[in-house]
């Protein structure tokens, strides 16, 4: 059904560049190599049999025997999503034996069907989704299973009555993103000596409806169950954006006087969250008046941490490209594939060497 172009040196490149769940540093190490390792080993084989199968993969894209990926991206709301982007546009090159065709929905749902429907007329082989909310997408999704068209999804999840409507998802599991966000909380407080003490939060959510949005806070919740002394005065939505973050930060400061923690479900979120407070007149981050945590972990995060104004963020990995194109390598060989695949998460804090991370860092 599908042109089997690529060569088993690609596929050995995609899946030494896929990693599974696990934590601490070594989740930022080892996700670096996977967008810029691969394409140096496909030009220099370690082996005879690599450099055999170089040749197929060369002359099929050459002759334009290319395997076409359409992809719908929710927009580039966030430094998550620009790394998210730049994971996708250099894994599905010609040099790799795709041609990707990008498609921007500016955070809009109906962007998103239409470039799918777009997507069906020109044919194309695979179509990837990160969709901007979880539901709506059956008859988008039941017109591209009758033209024979795999759908894959990344990062965000669809909430349809029938799952072989896609073949597989890839991203975070933010439940536990969320949860994890509130076991650190708790220890955090704990070695502050504030173990005890009533403590008000406030959240500035995603976008609404969005699976990051639906399961950082549902996993934060499961948390904020466990300790009564914890008080929730009031969650809104940042949109996923900073300008948003800020906004909703100083309605959030206008309304509450004592607010002890900020829970930003972005990077960017907390970045303006951290100007808003910094406009208020107070001060926040370890040495601050306010606890700001966050998730996403880009570069730009642990800079806030170094200039002292976020306490920690947890990450959800962008780099996604690499793994979803072994799916599509799995799917052209006729194997099959997990419905279900997480991508390796971490978190980090003001009391790691975050510079040195940094260096390190691919996003």
């Amino acid at each position: 059904m599908k042109r089997k172009v690529l060569s088993a040196l690609l596929i050995a490149a995609m899946t030494m560049a896929t990693v599974g769940c696990g934590g601490g540093q070594q989740a930022a190490d080892t996700q670096a190599p996977a967008e810029t390792e691969a394409p140096a080993e496909a030009e220099t084989p370690a082996d005879d049999a690599a450099a055999d199968a170089e040749a197929p993969a060369d002359s099929a894209a050459a002759s334009g025997e290319l395997i076409t990926v359409g992809y719908a991206q929710v927009g580039a709301e966030s430094d998550w999503r620009t790394a998210n982007t730049e994971s996708f546009k250099s894994t599905f090159t010609e040099e790799n034996g795709y041609k990707l065709i990008f498609d921007d929905a500016q955070q809009k749902q109906e962007n998103q069907i239409k470039a799918i429907r777009s997507f069906i007329q020109q044919e194309v082989d695979y179509i990837v989704v990160a969709p901007v909310v979880e539901t709506g997408w059956e008859t988008v999704l039941e017109e591209a299973k009758e033209a024979g068209i795999p759908v894959i999804l990344s990062d965000r999840m669809m909430d349809v009555s029938d799952d072989t409507l896609y073949e597989a998802w890839v991203g975070g599991n933010f439940v536990k993103e969320g949860e994890t966000c509130g076991d650190w909380l708790a220890t955090y407080l704990e070695e502050q000596g504030r173990g005890e003490e009533e403590i008000n939060m406030v959240t500035i959510q995603g976008t609404i409806g969005a699976s990051a949005q639906v399961g950082r806070t549902e996993g934060m919740a499961n948390k904020l169950a466990e300790h009564s002394n914890w008080k929730m005065l009031d969650m809104q939505s940042g949109e996923f954006t900073q300008a948003k973050g800020q906004e909703v930060m100083e309605s959030f400061l206008k309304s509450y006087d004592d607010i002890d923690v900020v829970i930003c479900e972005n990077d960017n979120e907390a970045f303006g969250a951290i100007d808003a407070i910094k406009a208020a007149g107070k001060t926040c981050g370890p040495e601050g008046d306010i606890i700001v945590v966050s998730f996403d972990s880009v570069k730009a995060a642990f800079e806030s941490m170094i200039a002292g104004d976020l306490n920690a963020t947890f990450e959800c990995n962008p780099l996604h490209g690499p793994r979803v194109a072994e799916i599509i390598q799995k799917l052209e060989a006729g194997e099959a594939v997990d419905k279900i695949q997480y991508v390796d998460e971490a978190y980090f804090d003001t009391s790691m060497d975050l510079e040195s991370i940094l260096a390190e860092r691919a996003y």
